[in-house]
């Protein structure tokens, strides 16, 4: 089979926000917009995985990028089938040769601190030890050209809220944006998107609005990806596992700021902004001044 294989597959994705009533802090009523939220189960070869809930924009390749980021599978030519039928609120996959150790990696599993709890299955914690990923130089300039690039997205979060984005991205262009009511399902959709195109992700930066956990930077590693990039913060573990790999970890970036908690020997400092002034509280040899409330 070559690279342009593709499974069949049903296109049953759909933009899932509906529009409600809500009281504002006058007490006025208002029609506002919220993000849906539906259960997708999966099934591989009609044994049941796991239930997701999800946003449903991009059920079939949320389910392939799953199963790859899971190490079910490594191969779109080991798909035969995605099938997503929203009357049963489920997903049937069919592969062509089965998968190895299936029931062995249902029974091991670790919940991790996915929105909505995350999974991961079959010791993916151990096989990270053998992941590590090329080092990549990184201009500030560019970080700051593609949080520019950034903000034409979250169109869904715009509108309802409620939801976290995902991006993978090249330079400063945005090459693809997914939200979900999960991040995790965010990520594993661009992984689906990765795996069916049969694109490399050595060059390519992966942008998270959510916080940068164990899970994350497993995922993001699994991909490929040398570079995460995102607007909140970041976990002990999180940390750990992105210095084990090489992982360039980025979080708390907004406008002209962001924290590089590992990878800073590549970050090319082409574009210093002005400090930020300091607090009285904070400058050296001063005392914070503190306000008492009268009894």
């Amino acid at each position: 089979m070559s690279s342009t294989y593709r499974p069949l597959m049903t296109q049953a994705g759909f933009l899932n926000t509906h529009e409600v009533s809500a009281w504002d802090e006058q007490g006025e009523p208002r029609q506002v917009s919220i993000a849906g939220e539906a259960p997708l189960t999966l099934y591989v070869d009609k044994q049941e995985v796991v239930t997701l809930m999800t946003l449903g924009s991009h059920p079939e390749l949320l389910t392939l990028g799953y199963l790859r980021n899971q190490g079910f599978i490594e191969r779109i030519e080991q798909i035969k089938s995605v099938q997503v039928d929203w009357e049963v609120s489920a997903v049937a996959v069919v592969t062509h040769e089965g998968i190895n150790d299936l029931e062995q990696k249902l029974e091991h599993r670790t919940v991790t601190t996915g929105c909505g709890q995350g999974t991961v299955f079959g010791g993916l914690m151990e096989k990270i030890d053998q992941i590590a990923l090329p080092q990549i130089q990184l201009p500030q300039s560019q970080i700051y050209g593609l949080l520019d690039s950034l903000q034409q997205h979250n169109e869904i979060y715009k509108k309802a809220g409620a939801v976290h984005g995902c991006a993978l991205c090249q330079g400063t262009e945005v090459l693809s944006f997914v939200e979900d009511v999960g991040r995790h399902n965010a990520v594993d959709t661009l992984a689906g998107e990765m795996l069916l195109d049969d694109l490399c992700g050595h060059d390519k930066i992966f942008y998270t609005t959510g916080r940068l956990t164990s899970e994350m930077v497993i995922k993001v590693t699994q991909m490929g990806i040398p570079i995460v990039l995102s607007r909140s913060g970041v976990t002990q573990m999180g940390m750990e596992l992105a210095q084990q790999v090489g992982l360039t970890l980025i979080g708390r970036a907004k406008g002209q700021h962001f924290l590089v908690f590992n990878g800073q020997p590549l970050i090319d400092y082409d574009q210093r902004p002005t400090p930020r002034p300091r607090s009285a509280a904070a400058a050296p040899g001063t005392k914070p001044t503190t306000t008492r409330r009268s009894a």
